[in-house]
């Protein structure tokens, strides 16, 4: 059995490296140097090597042995899937978790579309597709469903390196008020409503994937 440490090290490179490519500190097609990125990040090139095994799985990394390790690139196909699947596990969210949402869940629904709001009109898009995160997060929880928050976890990265390149004040706008409805229509208990004006939500997202 691996100690503690190396399976803490071993996450924390994946964290670390998946964020930076998420943000684009790492843009797609740079190249991945185990030597240097443990150097960067402090720690030994082995939870390095898993991290990036662990990207590859997941879309975010290329390796050809031998030639290339790589930031992939942003692909429109790819992102499409992602965004499908994605669509899919909110709309089982909003469906089945709807009525186990509380007040205190609709509360924190409304502030995190708040943020996302006041994050749009500063132009901070980091800010707003975090308090984006937080709005979709909330029904997931109360499903509870963990096969369900384990895809979504495995597929929003590669929505999210889209949604910063494409993000706008005008398509974030529409979100907001999109979130709204949504929120209302849990509020009100009306889980047809609410699988509609998901649908519409991820529809809008993947009508917007234009790359």
């Amino acid at each position: 059995m691996e100690s503690i440490g190396r399976h803490l090290l071993r996450d924390t490179a994946y964290g670390r490296l998946r964020g930076a490519i998420v943000d684009g500190t790492l843009a797609p097609g740079a190249a991945l140097r185990p030597d240097e990125l443990a150097e960067r990040l402090g720690i030994s090139r082995a939870p390095i090597r898993d991290a990036i095994a662990r990207l590859t799985s997941e879309g975010l990394v290329e390796t050809k042995p031998q030639s290339y390790t790589r930031v992939t690139e942003v692909v429109a196909k790819d992102v499409e899937d992602a965004a499908a699947v994605l669509g899919a596990m909110h709309d089982l969210a909003v469906r089945h978790g709807g009525a186990s949402l509380t007040p205190g869940h609709l509360d924190a629904m409304r502030s995190a579309n708040a943020r996302f709001a006041a994050a749009v009109m500063a132009g901070d898009v980091e800010a707003a597709l975090a308090a984006d995160d937080e709005v979709h997060a909330i029904p997931l929880l109360a499903y509870g469903n963990a096969a369900a928050s384990g895809t979504v976890e495995r597929y929003t990265p590669l929505v999210r390196r889209a949604e910063r390149l494409l993000f706008t004040s005008a398509d974030a706008g529409r979100s907001v008020r999109l979130h709204d409805d949504l929120i209302a229509a849990l509020a009100a208990g009306d889980a047809a409503n609410a699988v509609t004006v998901n649908a519409e939500i991820w529809g809008h997202l993947h009508h917007s994937i234009t790359l």
